[in-house]
């Protein structure tokens, strides 16, 4: 039995990671779980938020922030297909805090359920970012 599962994060636009890790944390859409090697097979919709990547158990982890997605675990390892993926430490607060404002502003003027949903999607992944920040 390996102490290490294969882990990819993948974007629309690339490739992001492909490594080893001891274990990762992902911010499922029911709630966090952990994926281990030799995990059971399943899937899970990705809510937004931090997953947290663990090279082996003693080291701490590396962060990023998911918009939101799909994970796949099988006993080969794990896949995650993002919408989007953030770094933490480039993350520009007050700028963020403007752009919380203006989705708010977004979902009080939709004109229609097609765009209130769209702004209230922006505004919960930003939202789930600003409290990762605070």
């Amino acid at each position: 039995m390996s102490d290490t599962l294969r882990f990819e994060i993948v974007s629309p636009e690339r490739l992001l990671k492909d490594a080893q890790a001891a274990m990762v944390v992902v911010p499922g859409a029911d709630g966090d779980f952990t994926a281990l090697p030799q995990h059971a097979p399943m899937m899970s919709t990705i809510r937004p938020g931090v997953i947290e990547i663990y090279e082996s158990e003693d080291a701490g982890p590396e962060k990023f922030f998911l918009k939101g997605g799909l994970a796949q675990i099988s006993p080969e390892g794990l896949t995650i297909l993002a919408e989007e993926v953030l770094q933490l430490d480039g993350i520009n607060v007050d700028a963020l805090n403007s752009d919380i404002n203006e989705a708010v502003v977004a979902v009080e003027k939709a004109s229609d359920d097609v765009e209130r949903l769209a702004a209230e999607k922006e505004l919960a992944w930003m939202t789930a970012l600003s409290e990762v920040l605070n």
